[in-house]
């Protein structure tokens, strides 16, 4: 009597790819430079901005007690899901790798899932508050001692769909030295210390973009706060956005971010296979991704929106 060998694609396979791949994926994808990870333990989440701590001042007299102003943003978590199903036998059968293909894309759904949660927030940041009030990208932020500040500015080019490589330069440079000039609530230089940015572009300044960047640095002389330094500056075309004559530009190295992420449940893979009921009775195997998260609006002063005129 033979012994028959089942060679096919396990369920078990399929979960250790998907766990390997969601790695994968999660590390590459650019949400992690933009926004702060938190774990959530309840349905939402509070976040207060305490405000930042007075300068150092020559001690004469006594001790001048100045209180944190207390300022913040609530984030309600969502419910995600994603399920597919295939067939038992086509399962087992699978030799070129097609169940595996389908598992891979559906990993990268999930990793990428906080790229398009913080891109509706990019999109909405001209009309959707953040924690001080104002809309995200405002002209009139302003906190105790700051003094009115803009991180929303514009940029002159001869067609604002279509800048030359000049005019992207211009413009990139335009709104690092914008966000190095932003003061915090005592009045004090905020990114003075600021290195490292991230350029998000809409699909049709890809080229000039490239262009503008080659060098991925640019010169901090139009920062009056820069040593000589130059600015690491990577970018990001997202396809999602539906921009045409504008794009941000958004600090990644400093202890703030412009976005909160918060997880109340880490990503998890159910499984309906092997000998479960949806096998015996439909002759089908389940895969469905849960996962409990959700992101809002961080710090506006590391972030500028430039719109071309």
């Amino acid at each position: 009597m033979s012994v028959v060998v089942d060679t096919g694609v396990t369920s078990r396979a399929v979960v250790g790819r998907f766990y390997r791949r969601l790695e994968e994926y999660a590390r590459a994808a650019w949400w992690t430079r933009l926004a702060l990870h938190f774990a959530s333990t309840q349905e939402s989440e509070t976040y207060r901005w305490l405000g930042m701590v007075p300068q150092v001042r020559e001690w004469v007299g006594g001790r001048q007690v100045k209180p944190l102003r207390g300022q913040g943003v609530t984030i309600v978590n969502k419910t995600w899901e994603a399920t597919i199903r295939v067939d038992a036998d086509e399962q087992r059968r699978d030799k070129s790798g097609q169940i595996m293909v389908r598992i891979n894309e559906l990993a990268r759904r999930v990793a990428t899932h906080p790229n398009k949660l913080l891109t509706t927030l990019i999109l909405n940041g001209e009309s959707a508050a953040c924690y001080d009030g104002q809309y995200f990208f405002d002209s009139d932020h302003a906190e105790g001692a700051s003094g009115e500040q803009s991180n929303s500015i514009t940029h002159d080019a001869a067609t604002p769909t279509a800048p030359t490589d000049t005019e992207m330069h211009e413009a990139i440079v335009k709104g690092l030295a914008q966000i190095c000039s932003f003061r915090d609530d005592q009045g004090e230089p905020l990114n003075e210390g600021a290195r490292e940015f991230l350029v998000m572009v809409p699909m049709n300044f890809l080229a000039p973009t490239l262009v503008a960047l080659a060098g991925q640095t640019v010169a901090a002389t139009s920062n009056p706060l820069a040593s000589g330094e130059p600015f690491r500056v990577s970018w990001v075309a997202n396809p999602r956005l539906t921009w045409t004559d504008r794009f941000a530009i958004f600090r990644t190295d400093g202890s703030t971010r412009p976005f909160i992420f918060q997880e109340e449940l880490p990503v998890q893979i159910q499984v309906l296979a092997e000998g479960s009921e949806l096998e015996i009775n439909e002759n089908q195997h389940q895969y469905g991704v849960k996962a409990i998260h959700a992101a809002g609006y961080g710090f506006w002063q590391d972030a500028c929106l430039v719109r071309l005129t």
